[in-house]
């Protein structure tokens, strides 16, 4: 555990006394706020990277203290109240499942300004739309109801940040009905995916643009001209490695890439689509996400003439889909067999459309010398250039037949991959997609 960590804790409790004194009349020093050791935890790197104020310090800590130590606000109140009650000033609600009380921005505002207002209305600014606390979603208040005021609501650090600064690392999210994507990684390189050269260019294209955009928008203060974000546009036949492409492009930038499950996506249920929407535009905001739509004109095909209610609302979808995709401030891609099954009004913001076409002879060729294992060797009469010639492939189908013929060869207890198993594994691919084997 991060010593910075404590000290945090420690001074927080300091804090809290000292106010609590003041209000009591009682005579009282305020704590100076330490000096943070050097000890590179999530913790520290925050604070460091941020270059936070007391303020932001405070309230930091006064998210993060519950995480810790549930009871930590009662039993300091429980030292000048020792006949119990409640201490309305420091605010805290009472949680759900458990019976202590949880900070509010009342609980900052105490803290930080007394009863000072001027000094109230400055701390404020901490929970205000336009501070990064809020912009990021890593600090803010819970949203009250109309009319009560806006600092009782429950002062949350989002549960990232939570796990970061006390595990040290956070667990990717799991896929589920609130959080319908797919955590997607590789162990391929960028050697594996074999591509035309056109394809490969644009490729590095969209890899230029997550290694210097923030540089770009921000050193060289480019947002006032250009929108966050970037769109790209995969698309082409299946089994042409677009999956491949937008995982190694997660790997070689350090960006987690999420598979969008559309199945999970759309509702039948009118206004359930958008709200999926949101809550995952929402989840992946400010995280430096890579949002891959796999079979993306499931959800961003055409919008239709209307004829009736259904179809408005279809629209709507689309409409509302165009626009988050818009605001994402980080990569989304969207993959499709076909660029004409898209909304023209999406094709039209891509910054990059990319396409995947079935490898070319010498490419099927590549593919099929790299998928082999180095255990086993092929039988004399396999020609692998005869064969890479002659049957149009793609690299997912060759990966499929290269599997089947390993299987056969262990199941034979030999390492040798005959000329019959291959010619069946070929055949086994051309029928699944209902074509016909060429003799």
């Amino acid at each position: 555990m991060s010593p910075n960590l404590s000290t945090t804790l420690s001074f927080l409790a300091a804090l809290v006394r000292y106010r609590l004194a003041v209000h009591f009349g009682q005579q009282a020093q305020p704590p100076q706020v330490p000096a943070m050791q050097d000890d590179d935890s999530p913790l520290t790197r925050f604070i460091q990277h941020r270059r936070l104020t007391v303020d932001e310090y405070v309230a930091l800590a006064a998210g993060l203290a519950p995480h810790l130590l549930p009871s930590f606000f009662d039993d300091l109140v429980a030292e000048f109240l020792p006949q119990g009650g409640d201490f309305p000033p420091i605010g805290g609600v009472k949680g759900v499942n458990q019976r202590n009380s949880l900070p509010t921005g009342e609980t900052v505002l105490f803290l930080l300004a007394g009863t000072d207002l001027a000094r109230r209305l400055e701390v404020q600014r901490l929970f205000g739309s336009q501070h990064y606390f809020v912009k990021e979603k890593i600090l803010y208040l819970e949203e009250m109801k109309p009319g009560e005021p806006a600092a009782s609501g429950r002062l949350i650090l989002d549960p990232e940040y939570v796990e970061l600064f006390t595990l040290g690392y956070v667990t990717p999210p799991r896929m589920g009905t609130n959080f319908p994507a797919q955590h997607i990684a590789t162990e391929l390189e960028w050697s594996d995916l074999i591509l035309n050269d056109q394809t490969m260019n644009q490729l590095r294209e969209v890899q230029i643009w997550i290694e210097h955009n923030d540089t770009l928008l921000y050193d060289w203060k480019m947002y006032r001209k250009l929108k966050p974000g970037f769109r790209a546009l995969f698309y082409g036949p299946p089994g042409t490695g677009k999956t491949m492409a937008a995982s190694l492009l997660g790997k070689y930038t350090g960006h987690d890439v999420y598979r969008i499950d559309l199945s999970m996506m759309v509702s039948k249920y009118i206004g359930e689509t958008e709200k999926n929407l949101a809550t995952l535009f929402d989840k992946a905001e400010n995280k430096k996400w890579i949002l891959f739509f796999d079979e993306a004109d499931a959800l961003f095909g055409k919008r239709t003439s209307v004829r009736d209610a259904h179809d408005r609302f279809a629209n709507q979808e689309v409409s509302y889909l165009l626009q988050r995709v818009e605001e994402f401030s980080g990569l989304s891609i969207l993959a499709s067999n076909f660029k004409s099954n898209l909304d023209e009004a999406f094709t039209r913001r891509f910054q990059s459309v990319v396409y995947f076409p079935i490898p070319k002879p010498a490419e099927r060729l590549t593919l099929w010398q790299q998928s082999f294992p180095a255990a086993v060797r092929l039988d004399e009469k396999i020609n692998l250039r005869q064969i890479a010639d002659k049957y149009e492939l793609s690299g997912s189908n060759i990966v499929n037949i290269v599997h089947y013929c390993c299987l056969q060869a262990l199941s034979a207890d030999t390492n040798v991959i005959s000329q019959e198993n291959l010619m069946a594994g070929i055949n086994r691919e051309f029928v699944k997609e209902n074509k016909v084997v060429s003799n």
